[in-house]
């Protein structure tokens, strides 16, 4: 039987892979966008495959009336993409409680409501799947990507928590770390005004990457897509999954550089209970 996905920011990027990818195996998708416009080829091309609808994920009081509406309509959701996002370049002093708040209004809330109001609907069914758009950055952070970074590890540790909740339930849970692909991301980013000159050689590097990296990413989009759907489709299906050599090589080389003040504190850390 076909399954019926939700996936946030399906006009773009990797949300119109997955959107693609998952019409490809049958199934179909309400494809969630700011833009409904976006979508109007999709739909063109798969008018019984394609729904697209209007919803901003910062709208929290919008996400229940449309997850309902999606449910009334296909009957269930059986996986949840929650997909929608984009980037923010700044160091941590340059960047205003404003944006920081804006970043995690995208990238946190709006998932974690979207995820409450899919789950009693899995959980009445014993099934389903939701996959979190997380990064290498939820996993390890440089500078100029703190606030993007802060909320992918808050993501993460939701995700995480959530995972060891729901999987007795017979819900699973994916969260996806790419690294750099051909999407909008770098493109549609924000940067921190009133830049300070002092991060000029830490941040103004990472600054110097994404406008100069825009368009030239190594990650293939449709090929995240199969790998996401490969796990998904798989009975060990892992929590985490990293994508692309950089994705991979960064989170290596950040376990790594945690293991080593593990070890190299282990002694003073273990030292501070009681004595006896």
């Amino acid at each position: 039987m076909s399954k019926v996905w939700l996936i946030t920011g399906a006009n773009s990027g990797f949300g119109r892979a997955f959107t693609e990818a998952a019409v490809a195996a049958g199934d179909v998708v309400v494809a969630a966008a700011r833009r409904v416009s976006a979508l109007d080829d999709l739909v063109a091309a798969h008018p019984d495959q394609v729904d697209p609808v209007a919803l901003d994920v910062t709208d929290t009081a919008a996400i229940d009336r449309v997850v309902a509406d999606v449910v009334e309509r296909h009957g269930r959701v059986d996986v949840l993409v929650n997909n929608a996002g984009r980037t923010h370049v700044g160091s941590v002093e340059e960047t205003a409680d404003e944006e920081l708040r804006s970043l995690f209004d995208v990238h946190l809330f709006g998932p974690a409501a979207l995820t409450r109001a899919v789950l009693p609907h899995m959980r009445a069914r014993r099934s389903g799947a939701i996959v979190q758009l997380s990064s290498v950055g939820g996993q390890g952070s440089m500078p100029g990507f703190g606030a993007y970074s802060a909320t992918k590890f808050a993501l993460e540790g939701l995700s995480e928590a959530l995972a060891a909740e729901v999987r007795p339930l017979g819900i699973r849970v994916l969260i996806v770390e790419p690294g750099a692909f051909r999407t909008s991301l770098f493109g549609n980013g924000s940067l921190s005004g009133d830049t300070i000159t002092d991060y000029a050689d830490t941040v103004g590097a990472t600054r110097s990457f994404v406008e100069a990296g825009d368009g030239g990413q190594a990650g293939d989009p449709a090929k995240a897509a199969a790998a996401v759907l490969t796990a998904l489709n798989a009975d060990e299906p892992p929590l985490r999954l990293a994508l692309g050599d950089d994705s991979i090589d960064m989170i290596h080389a950040h376990l790594d550089l945690v293991r080593a003040d593990l070890n190299a504190w282990d002694k003073v850390g273990r030292d501070t209970k009681f004595d006896a």
